[in-house]
């Protein structure tokens, strides 16, 4: 199995490091690579965990130019997005370190989790029996609910989870509208205070 030297700003370097390969189609309508590269990451609290924005659109996503990379590469260029985009999609990919302490928060947005390294647990805030161990290639489904991850890998490996977050409509429970509450994890995470 080949061996990926971790990217220059990753601190797990337990794990491999990434490439992003955006694609898009030339003048006579034919797949092209557009660009790859290196995974740039913003850490936090206290390096123990670090996110890697790999792409952004508006939805439904204009593919019929490269606008849509021009505004992604804008908003890396500006500091990258908070943990949302309103209208939009966000796909990042975070590195867990050993021993973080789970942060719970939720996002007016459909998220989709999969485990690509190591084992998470999945807490919900309706209590005790709602929290679940997912391992590589397991998938959580996040529909707007207040949840947290917590990095529960054998021998204080490092794990690593993609997220594609999709923005959603409010979100009402018999009337009583669920607010986006992500203060949980802005508490020790300095790129999100700004956001």
């Amino acid at each position: 199995m080949e061996t990926r030297t971790p990217n220059d700003t990753q601190i797990s370097s337990s794990l491999p490091g990434l490439t992003h390969h955006i694609t898009a189609n030339n003048e006579g309508g034919k797949a092209v690579i557009h660009s790859s590269t290196p995974a740039t990451w913003a850490t936090l609290l206290n390096k123990k965990m670090a996110f890697n924005v790999v792409y952004t659109n508006t939805v439904p996503p204009q593919l019929s130019t490269t606008a849509d990379i021009d505004s992604y590469t804008s908003l890396m260029q500006k500091g990258g997005p908070g943990l949302t985009i309103n209208g939009g999609t966000v796909c990042r990919i975070v590195d867990f370190g050993p021993g973080v302490e789970p942060l719970m928060h939720r996002t007016q947005s459909l998220d989709f989790g999969v485990v690509l390294e190591g084992e998470v647990e999945l807490s919900l805030d309706g209590g005790e029996s709602e929290k679940r161990i997912l391992k590589r290639g397991d998938v959580a489904v996040q529909r707007g609910t207040n949840h947290a991850w917590r990095n529960v890998t054998p021998d204080n490996g490092w794990a690593r989870m993609l997220f594609v977050l999709q923005s959603s409509e409010e979100i009402k429970i018999e009337g009583r509208v669920l607010k986006e509450d992500v203060e949980g994890a802005k508490k020790d995470a300095e790129w999100l205070k700004q956001k």
